[in-house]
């Protein structure tokens, strides 16, 4: 009976005799902590082996928009004045507009060599006749500084899609060729031009485009595309689309005496030729 009550109680037996030997629970202790540095490892190298499939946004190669956001930027830049507090300025001569009242279009001839010009932009100036700071109306790049004594210099800047804007009648240049200018930005100095010599120190200013010169005036405080998007295939007089422009400055415009004012001269030169000729049948 005792050796079967043995047999029975033997296996708790060699348990409580397990742990009352001295290395039991250390041994139970190294290795638990074995088991959980094992898991530990594993977890770090798991969590390795996941970052090797992700990308790092900061080394993923990305498109610039900064290159296409330009030309954006420009289209819908709206058009300034080419000088700076222009409500201190007066328009000493206006655009020629071909569909203005006849005394408006007299205003805007401009008279040279004995003959009557269209003038293709606006002339601004100080009232007591004082040099001033010309300034960009848009930005663009400058693909023309010329020195040139009847125009009072010339400066053109392109902001593409055929639109350029030009300063004429200034000095003291303050762009090369090839620069790219901001609205705003200084170019040059107010002076004085032989074509204009009325108006003093001024600047001339034109906007053209496809190389037709249209009125500044209209697109003040507009965009660019608003330009871009009108017809300006009769914005010129019809004086000035006869001749053939090789260049945008005054100096091309046509010296037509078909002009009224040249045309109302020569009428009244006839008119005192006949009386000069004419005899007295009483005499």
């Amino acid at each position: 009976m005792r050796e079967e009550e043995n047999k029975r109680t033997s296996p708790k037996s060699k348990v409580k005799s397990f742990f009352k030997k001295r290395w039991a629970f250390p041994a139970i202790y190294i290795a638990s902590a074995a088991i959980i540095l094992t898991g530990v490892l594993w977890y770090q190298n798991s969590a390795s082996e996941t970052d090797k499939y992700k990308y790092d946004n900061a080394d993923m190669p990305t498109k610039q928009t900064d290159e296409p956001a330009e030309p954006v930027a420009k289209e819908f830049e709206n058009f300034a004045w080419p000088v700076i507090e222009e409500d201190s300025f007066i328009t000493q001569k206006e655009f020629y507009d071909n569909t203005a009242s006849k005394e408006k279009q007299a205003e805007s001839l401009v008279f040279y060599n004995n003959q009557y010009q269209p003038n293709t932009g606006i002339d601004l100036k100080r009232e007591d006749d004082s040099e001033f700071e010309v300034v960009a109306a848009l930005s663009g790049t400058v693909t023309k500084v010329a020195e040139d004594s009847l125009l009072g210099n010339t400066i053109e800047i392109d902001h593409e899609n055929g639109i350029k804007t030009y300063y004429q009648s200034v000095k003291d240049f303050q762009v090369e060729v090839g620069d790219e200018v901001k609205k705003g930005q200084p170019l040059a100095t107010a002076g004085k031009s032989k074509l204009n010599q009325d108006a003093s120190v001024h600047v001339h200013f034109e906007v053209r485009k496809d190389n037709v010169a249209v009125n500044p005036i209209d697109y003040f405080g507009k965009p660019l595309s608003a330009l871009q998007s009108d017809d300006t295939s009769g914005a010129t007089s019809e004086a000035g689309s006869e001749v053939e422009e090789s260049s945008t400055s005054e100096e091309e415009m046509p010296t037509d005496n078909s002009l009224e004012n040249g045309s109302n001269s020569n009428q009244d030169e006839d008119a005192d030729a006949e009386g000069s000729t004419s005899t007295d049948p009483n005499a």
